[in-house]
């Protein structure tokens, strides 16, 4: 499936502890918005983060789950890469092995 041709949101610049929730209900309700079987999310603004991003991105894609919907993430910044595969779950956000590397 190209990437492209799907619909792309972004993630903010900042999302910390303090802000993660109102980013969760953000991009939740624009996913909910739409009818697509896939959606992009672009972390490539993305820069000022802490684990709690992390927790984020999962809620998200289980919210997509539930949906019977599919999340995919561009653009990863290297230290969120980082992060996904220290807790573990870079086999849930499905980390490219580009990146990954």
């Amino acid at each position: 499936m190209n990437e492209q041709l799907l619909p792309r949101l972004a993630l903010p610049s900042r999302l910390t502890i303090e802000r993660a929730s109102s980013v969760l209900t953000e991009l939740q309700s624009a996913l909910s918005a739409t009818e697509d079987a896939m959606v992009v999310l672009d972390a490539a603004a993305l820069h000022d983060f802490d684990t709690s991003a992390v927790a984020v991105l999962l809620e998200l894609r289980r919210h997509q789950l539930l949906r019977g919907r599919e999340l995919g993430i561009v653009n990863w910044p290297e230290r969120l890469t980082s992060l996904v595969r220290l807790y573990g779950v870079d086999s849930l956000l499905d980390i490219p092995s580009a990146t990954a590397a």
